[in-house]
């Protein structure tokens, strides 16, 4: 049974993987979309095609438009990698905003002022170094690696390892979370771990197509980790390949 812990460093690990990807150019073989004569999704993967043929297109005409502009043409860029980058990254950052809401301690204050009516030398500079004590002290809390932020370093990447640490008890600034609390953290990342593996093509998949066979049977889907497509029937046995029957 793959647990949470796997679901968010598999979100970590890939999250490179997927800012490489959205500049490659679209392959098509892909789970569901290799088979283009026996797949129903033929016109969602041509729709697709088109989106990002119009998005480039247009991205090519601003760049003859602009006289400055020199050097190579950037890559080519993946409009579905892009997106699913971006639906993960929010997810991820709404949930530990919320589970940081929740169950985050907040940081230690800063030490207030205090009048120098100090009777020697020796009290005061007692004081002052209390003083400077509870600063650094303050200082350090505000700046714990391991405190979650509202600002500046957001990623999913971030996220997922901040959410990895409250689901294995890591220390911290936080408390030990709820059992709800966990099982939110777990539905966000199967959903997006899930979501992250299909745009990279890197878990297998079955899935059973609507469409059915000639002989009446289901036809089976296998592809995902890199490899080609196959489809074969349930009934009469028939098995198809990209380029059409392999066997019959």
């Amino acid at each position: 049974m793959t647990t949470t812990a796997t679901h968010l460093r598999t979100i970590a690990l890939h999250w490179t993987d997927l800012h490489e990807a959205a500049g490659q150019p679209v392959t098509l073989g892909a789970f569901g979309l290799g088979l283009r004569g026996y797949l129903a999704r033929l016109d969602q993967a041509d729709a697709e095609q088109l989106e990002y043929e119009r998005h480039q297109a247009a991205h090519l005409r601003s760049l003859e438009r602009d006289p400055i502009q020199l050097g190579d043409r950037p890559s080519p860029v993946r409009l579905h990698i892009l997106d699913t980058m971006r639906a993960v990254e929010a997810v991820l950052i709404a949930c530990a905003d919320d589970i940081a809401h929740a169950a985050q301690r907040a940081p230690i204050p800063m030490p207030s002022a205090r009048r120098a009516d100090y009777r020697s030398m020796r009290e005061a500079r007692i004081a002052y170094e209390d003083r400077q004590r509870r600063v650094q002290l303050a200082l350090a809390d505000a700046r714990d690696p391991k405190r979650w932020r509202y600002t500046g370093q957001r990623t999913a990447s971030h996220a997922a390892l901040w959410l990895l640490a409250r689901v294995e008890r890591a220390p911290g600034p936080c408390r030990r979370i709820t059992e709800q609390e966990e099982q939110r953290i777990g539905t966000v990342a199967a959903g997006a771990a899930d979501r992250i593996e299909r745009a990279l093509d890197i878990a297998a998949q079955r899935r059973t197509l609507e469409q059915r066979c000639a002989c009446g049977g289901a036809i089976d889907v296998h592809g995902g980790e890199g490899r080609l497509p196959l489809a074969h029937c349930t009934g009469c046995g028939r098995v198809w390949s990209e380029g059409g029957v392999i066997a019959a």
